[in-house]
């Protein structure tokens, strides 16, 4: 299969995929500068970070699965996308936008990425592009009520 550039790019998400250490970390972190520039180009509560989510999704899928079938391999690290969307659902969650709201999803996200409770597990299992990001998508949902209920609380 040949290299596909676009594939390549949305995948590592503009090369942050590509970091020595922490990919996902580096992914998700990624994901951060186009969340608040979105959420104050749009002007809209953060619950509207779902729209480039949702129009993404199915783009990232395929460039996931494309990326992994030229490499390989079931799931490789270069692939950030994930993160990325994962991240953005977490911000969703938020009540208010702010530095804390944003590093609070951020660490969320990671916290629920990294440990994998189920169906985030399970999801991860799912074969394909599907697979590789399904269960970032799972763990940003479980950032995102996190978020939501600390929110609530007027905890940031």
């Amino acid at each position: 299969m040949k290299n596909n550039p676009l594939a390549i790019i949305l995948a590592t998400w503009f090369g942050c995929g590509f970091s020595p250490k922490a990919p996902g970390t580096a992914g998700a972190l990624g994901a951060l500068p186009f969340a608040w520039l979105w959420l104050h180009t749009v002007q809209g509560p953060p619950v509207w970070m779902l729209l480039p989510t949702v129009l993404l999704t199915l783009p990232s899928i395929w460039a996931a699965g494309r990326v992994a079938a030229e490499k390989g391999l079931e799931d490789p690290q270069i692939i950030v996308v994930d993160e990325v969307l994962g991240a953005w659902i977490a911000i969703a969650g938020a009540t208010v936008l702010n530095w804390k709201s944003i590093a609070l999803a951020f660490l969320l996200f990671r916290l629920f990425d990294i440990w994998k409770p189920q169906p985030v597990r399970w999801l991860e299992g799912l074969h394909g592009g599907l697979g590789i990001v399904a269960d970032d998508l799972m763990a940003g949902v479980y950032a995102a009520v996190v978020l939501f209920l600390a929110g609530w609380f007027n905890l940031y």
